[in-house]
């Protein structure tokens, strides 16, 4: 099992340590530095400069967004970003949700599995550098009856195939990442419920002829460093909260769907019926602390060693760790502890 870090989003006002944060991380060795995007800073820009100021590590989107851009932008962008960084890209994708999709971009949130599985083949038919044609649903190149023609993407990747990821969550969108991508980017994975993910992903690779030999499993997992459990805790509780409170409607919310679905139906309620209420304080307090055991690396370097061990032995193939901290040095000790976990693991 290899260590990813994840940045999260551009400016939150720690922008600078982020750099410090993905450069230790390449120092160390660690596989993958990603960068997020939701409707603030972009993940090409951040990660254009990221590899600027790195050697070693691979750069990851976790994710761009599907409705942010056409699929041909996309493979021009995967495309550039792997020229630049030396064959160091990652390609992440996500359709993320309504609220971003219609509020923010304007384009409806329909039939995501379909838009997904378009745009999957008209981004890998242009990072062939074929010339791209596509009759769909959703996109038609060229256009018909216009001065259009089929065109082919004039940069070289490095790489003859760009890894590519879909972030999912629910079932059949898990399936779908199994059948069409190369590995799966997750959020709030837990060991003991990797089946309820990974059973998805093995039917959908098995639609494709495939199994997971080579697929990579990636989940990102919040790490605290702390010899007292309960404070370790407290460090996550509000990361928690806002994703199963407020990313989403109170109709909508995939993550606080998931948290059901690993048996946290009474408090995953609680705690979106607080956030909504404008009480994120109230929200952190009611995320039970089983609930950040089993989705974060939290505690002593033995504890997040056993944690680690767990995530391998579940199908987890990249560890991609956000360091949770108060200034840019715990979080730099949080990278230097997960390899140091990893090793007393017997992973490294």
């Amino acid at each position: 099992m290899r260590l990813g870090v994840n940045l999260g989003y551009w400016g939150a006002g720690v922008d600078r340590d982020n750099l410090a944060v993905a450069r230790e991380a390449d120092r160390l060795g660690y596989s993958v530095c990603w960068a997020a995007e939701a409707y603030g800073s972009d993940a090409p820009t951040v990660l254009s400069w990221v590899a600027a100021q790195t050697e070693r590590i691979d750069i990851g989107s976790a994710i761009m967004q599907i409705p942010a851009r056409t699929p041909t932008m996309t493979a021009m962008t995967a495309a550039t970003l792997d020229s630049l960084s030396g064959g160091r890209f990652r390609l992440g994708l996500g359709v993320s949700g309504p609220q971003v999709s219609e509020g923010w971009y304007g384009v409806k949130f329909d039939r995501p599995l379909a838009r997904t599985r378009e745009y999957v083949d008209i981004v890998r038919q242009a990072m062939r550098r074929e010339r791209v044609a596509h009759q769909g649903e959703h996109w038609t190149l060229p256009l018909p009856g216009g001065p259009g023609k089929p065109l082919k993407l004039t940069v070289h990747p490095v790489r003859e195939r760009v890894p590519l990821y879909i972030a999912a969550i629910g079932p059949k969108n898990l399936e779908l990442a199994g059948e069409i991508a190369d590995g799966w980017l997750g959020i709030f994975f837990a060991p003991e419920h990797a089946d309820q993910s990974l059973d998805r992903i093995r039917a959908g690779r098995r639609r494709a002829g495939l199994d997971l030999d080579g697929f990579d499993v990636v989940p990102t997992v919040p790490i605290v460093v702390d010899d007292d459990p309960e404070r370790a805790a407290d460090a996550v509780r509000a990361y928690t909260a806002l994703y199963v409170g407020g990313m989403g409607s109170r109709e909508k919310n995939f993550y606080n769907a998931l948290a059901c679905r690993m048996g946290y139906e009474r408090e995953a309620a609680t705690i979106q019926e607080l956030y909504l209420a404008r009480r994120p304080q109230e929200a952190a307090a009611a995320v039970p602390r089983s609930l950040v055991e089993a989705t974060a690396l939290v505690g002593d370097r033995e504890r997040i060693a056993e944690r680690m061990r767990a995530y391998a032995d579940s199908g987890v193939t990249t560890l991609t760790l956000a360091p949770m901290a108060a200034d840019l040095d715990g979080r730099l000790a949080a990278l230097r502890v997960g390899v140091e976990a990893l090793e007393l693991a017997g992973l490294g």
